[in-house]
């Protein structure tokens, strides 16, 4: 069955390589714009503790909806491609972001904080040089978590017609294929631990200070 697979994937091998980059380019622009939604918003919820509690929730709440019922919803607004795909996809990725930045700086011992002021650094300073370093290890950990769900669940924008690696697999259950099959789930699982081993480096990278 490898074998076929192998022969299969050569002679469609333009069409895969289109699928892939259109599964990359989709999980990115979803983990590009939940980092830049979550992380901001973590920091905010983590200082403003009277509505951290509703902010969160109410994406947890989201997160549990299937991305699937998220994008039959919004097909008669956002119509059919890219854009409904990115929208539910970035929907399944702020949660675990936001939840561990909001973590990440409520952790922060308040003496290192009261430390920092003392020696008469600004909010500003206090934030970027302090804050944002110590946290960054619960952060890079939420990120790892949404981009491993959004790889695996960006196949379900080949419903509505943004393609991906989603195609080979669709079409591999409705043709009763095994080959087409192995070829779309194997290229996602092998995504999927590319991006947990190359976050999982950066992480260490990251980090290094902390552990010297």
């Amino acid at each position: 069955m490898i074998n076929e697979s192998i022969a299969y994937l050569l002679l469609n091998i333009d069409k895969y390589y289109e699928a892939v980059i259109v599964h990359i380019e989709i999980s990115l622009a979803a983990i590009a714009v939940s980092f830049m939604i979550a992380v901001p918003l973590g920091i905010w919820c983590s200082k403003n503790g009277s509505v951290s509690y509703s902010v969160i929730n109410a994406f947890t709440i989201l997160r549990i909806i299937p991305s699937l019922a998220v994008l039959v919803i919004a097909m008669p607004i956002l119509g059919t491609g890219f854009v409904p795909a990115l929208f539910a996809l970035t929907l399944l990725a702020v949660p675990p972001i936001l939840i561990n930045t909001y973590s990440g700086f409520r952790n922060i011992d308040p003496s290192v904080l009261e430390c920092a002021a003392g020696m008469g650094m600004n909010a500003g300073k206090i934030l970027f040089a302090i804050e944002i370093p110590l946290a960054m290890p619960l952060i890079l950990t939420g990120l790892r978590t949404s981009a491993t769900e959004v790889i695996a669940s960006a196949t379900l924008a080949s419903y509505i017609g943004a393609g991906g690696l989603g195609d080979f697999i669709f079409t591999g259950i409705g043709m009763n294929d095994i080959r087409i099959l192995l070829i779309g789930g194997m290229s996602v699982a092998l995504l999927s631990v590319l991006t947990e081993v190359s976050l999982t480096a950066v992480q260490h990278m990251v980090t290094k200070y902390q552990r010297d």
